[in-house]
């Protein structure tokens, strides 16, 4: 592992700002990112608790029917927010120009769930109704997830391949990856006692994730592999 991971997450322009930035579809249907982003602005002004289709149907500018031809209800909306969001974190957490898959495993799994846990949407989520996230705490997977189980199985093959990870079965490392990494969004806030999911306190935290993922995906000596 090298000596300086760079394991920040990228400050430039936000998801949100990039989403916005694409353009529109053309034809009469209506972009789902127009509702997603108005979900967005309504989560992080009024907060998901007071959020009805009523006004998320006057903030997108649609009727409600729209709203409720694709989704049952707000929870729904917001899940595939939260879907399109982590998504293109994930995307943009993986760096390419580090020579091993190993780096680039360690260094996107460090970047992703740092960007998540300060994420503007998901501290409004957690501060106004945190009963969103149990779910898919205690009772299932989500597509957000098993999208990232996915990535890091590809990953992982990749290191396979390469020399720098570890041959284990990939499934079984991707949930072990996941489950270590998760924790660092969900708990580690609470045990630092930060409100913004940021601060020194979860950087050097996060230095720990890197090393004991690095440690762990790391080959074997025995197996004559650096």
């Amino acid at each position: 592992m090298p000596e300086r991971l760079n394991v920040r997450p990228n400050l430039g322009r936000s998801n949100l700002e990039r989403a916005r930035s694409q353009p529109a579809a053309s034809g009469k249907a209506i972009p789902e990112d127009r509702i997603l982003d108005a979900a967005a602005d309504a989560v992080l002004q009024v907060g998901l608790d007071r959020l009805t289709m009523a006004d998320l149907a006057v903030r997108a500018g649609v009727a409600r029917g729209t709203l409720y031809r694709r989704w049952e209800n707000v929870r729904a909306v917001v899940a595939a927010l939260l879907t399109r969001e982590w998504a293109r974190v994930v995307a943009e957490s993986v760096p390419q120009d580090l020579p091993t898959a190993r780096e680039r495993l360690v260094t996107g799994a460090v970047r992703t769930i740092a960007t998540i846990r300060a994420h503007p949407i998901h501290r409004a989520i957690v501060e106004s109704d945190p009963e969103l996230l149990v779910p898919y705490v205690f009772q299932r997977l989500g597509r957000t997830p098993a999208h990232m189980l996915s990535t890091l199985e590809d990953g992982l093959r990749t290191g396979h391949e390469d020399g720098s990870v570890r041959v284990l079965d990939p499934v079984l490392q991707a949930r072990t990856v996941l489950l270590l990494a998760w924790s660092f969004v969900v708990t580690a806030p609470v045990v630092v006692g930060s409100t913004t999911g940021a601060g020194p306190e979860l950087d050097a935290l996060d230095a720990q994730l890197a090393t004991a993922l690095d440690q762990y995906l790391s080959p074997d000596p025995e197996d004559g592999r650096t």
